[in-house]
């Protein structure tokens, strides 16, 4: 994993850099077909990705929000792959506002095991595995190791949720809480939060994908936290619509 972790996080940096370089000249917003926006940059770091990922590691596929479409028939015999959003944040993005990252994560039957998370514009690179546990490295520092931070007993609890994509449901849910602070963020970023003692919960509402949750989740119980579906269940992964429903993530 180790090996792996250092591979991968040279890869996001270098993607990082492919985003940021589309960032300094401009760009034009273009639409995909399910009216979610895409930039040059998307491209720029999906190429970046997936060049280096089959030189390094030919023999695992690479599922990525801005690759080929792969059916399920092929998908669903994955025992290993990779699951990438090279720009997630898209939308935050293109308000320039900063909050934007390079996602990648591995899975194994079908569980987020490692992943790998960098916000460019923060120099800021966040790694996690069962087997290495969380850190995060800022401004090419030595990675410092990270938790979780559960709340105390009565301890209002800090929440972070979505900047772009707020929900009814929501509401109600933090309702139901004894909340302090309620921080809005952009992208996985917000997962990371969680992991490294910033906020106590991210719950979400409103639909994601699966490349849009799955570094963090590996980020996040790597750190100690948890990630379950609003039933309470295992949160699953390489469904044949990969389409994710509701989640709530806890330190």
């Amino acid at each position: 994993m180790k090996k792996m972790i250092k591979d991968l996080s040279k890869i996001a940096r270098e993607a990082g850099a492919a985003i940021m370089e589309v960032r300094s000249k401009g760009f034009d917003i273009q639409s995909k077909d399910d009216k979610s926006p895409v930039t040059a940059a998307d491209i720029a770091s999906n190429k970046v990705i997936t060049k280096h990922l089959s030189e390094l590691y030919p023999d695992i596929p690479v599922l990525s929000e801005e690759g080929i479409q792969i059916p399920y028939s092929q998908r669903k015999e994955w025992d290993q792959f990779f699951l990438v959003d090279p720009l997630d944040g898209t939308k935050e993005f293109i308000k320039d506002n900063g909050e934007f990252c390079v996602c990648i994560a591995l899975m194994r039957a079908n569980r987020p095991v490692l992943g790998i998370i960098y916000a460019p514009t923060q120099d800021t690179l966040y790694t996690g595995s069962i087997e290495t546990g969380a850190q995060v490295s800022r401004n090419g520092e030595t990675p410092a190791t990270i938790s979780s931070n559960p709340p105390a007993d009565d301890e209002k609890l800090n929440i972070v949720g979505s900047r772009s994509h707020p929900a009814p449901e929501l509401q109600e849910y933090l309702e139901t809480l004894n909340v302090g602070k309620m921080v809005p963020a952009g992208s996985a970023i917000k997962f990371c939060l969680v992991a490294e003692g910033k906020a106590h919960q991210y719950p979400r509402f409103n639909p994601t994908m699966e490349w849009d949750t799955a570094a963090g989740q590996a980020i996040v119980e790597a750190a100690g936290g948890t990630m379950f579906g609003l039933d309470g269940k295992e949160f699953p992964y390489n469904k044949e619509n990969l389409k994710n429903a509701g989640f709530i993530v806890k330190a």
